[in-house]
């Protein structure tokens, strides 16, 4: 009893050290959780729908058994209207069937971010190559099916100096920090990716750019609260004829144009111009709906000012 009583005081004292890792897996739980209950649905879509078709194949074959025994003209008038109604529940099973593909793929690629070769090891969050993959994934489902989604890029202002100042390590835990922030804000079927130094990008699918830009400032605000940095972020939307590189493009030009306007800012790309996050010249299509953006936060510490 008392080896059984000193084990748990042990064993209690130690959790609080693996808190950080019981949380990011606690996180990629809730988003295999959320993949198998989206597998779980499309499976059971496509079951009902096999099966209601299943139903009115197997009247279609009696009735074809039936007038196969005779050859008068009424009958077989009776067998084109048996064809007819099947072939509208037959063309809803061929659409059913292939969102449930697409489905399947969108879900595909959220599995691949689990995988190692896929994992930033620092942060835990996709690297590169899942955004890329997901990318290509998004703009077919785009392509074919008019899906929207949008994409937030943020980067950390003056992170260069903030490494050189305080020190490789604090840098690490800054990204670890800002990563943590992004991934806890963000919706289980969002997308959050480190792609590469102190730049994060999240894919926000069936998110038009209000809703976007709303994401990106909420994010903009919260990290100028909840560390001594602040962050630049740059939105577009998925517009006609888009590739990976255009989409990234317009991304990385908002962006820019955010960091040229002082960071700490949030800049959008409808597909033709550029404007602030606080602008509500919002003209395109995909974006008609203003979004009232929340408050800006107040400028960052004496650290972020003086960096």
């Amino acid at each position: 009893a008392a080896v059984a009583v000193i084990g748990y005081l042990i064993g209690r004292f130690q959790r609080p050290n693996s808190t950080p890792a019981s949380d990011a897996t606690r996180r990629e739980l809730k988003r295999a959780q959320a993949v198998v209950v989206d597998l779980e649905r499309i499976s059971q879509r496509v079951r009902r729908e096999l099966a209601l078709h299943h139903a009115n194949l197997a009247i279609f074959k009696r009735r074809v058994c039936e007038l196969t025994r005779t050859s008068e003209t009424s009958d077989w008038q009776l067998l084109c209207d048996e064809a007819e109604r099947l072939l509208k529940p037959t063309q809803d099973l061929a659409m059913q069937l292939a969102h449930a593909y697409e489905g399947i793929r969108q879900q595909g690629s959220r599995l691949m971010s689990f995988s190692g070769q896929r994992c930033d090891p620092l942060t835990g969050l996709c690297n590169r190559q899942a955004l890329n993959e997901t990318l290509e994934n998004y703009l077919t489902m785009h392509r074919r099916y008019g899906m929207l989604f949008s994409i937030a890029v943020f980067d950390l202002d003056h992170f260069k100096k903030f490494n050189e100042s305080q020190g490789l390590p604090q840098g690490d835990r800054l990204l670890k920090q800002v990563a943590a922030m992004l991934d806890q804000q963000a919706r289980d079927t969002d997308v959050v990716t480190r792609s590469g130094g102190e730049e994060f990008i999240v894919v926000l699918p069936g998110t038009e750019l209000p809703g976007a830009t709303n994401f990106a400032e909420r994010m903009r605000a919260m990290i100028s609260r909840s560390t001594t940095q602040t962050v630049s972020a740059g939105v577009a939307t998925v517009v006609d004829g888009d590739d990976t590189k255009t989409f990234l493009t317009r991304a990385d030009s908002a962006l820019y144009a955010a960091k040229a306007a002082g960071r700490n800012a949030v800049y959008c790309h409808n597909g033709d111009d550029l404007y602030p996050a606080e602008s509500q010249d919002i003209t395109s299509p995909a974006a008609a709906t203003i979004v009232e953006q929340p408050t800006r936060a107040e400028p960052a510490d004496a650290v972020a000012a003086s960096s």
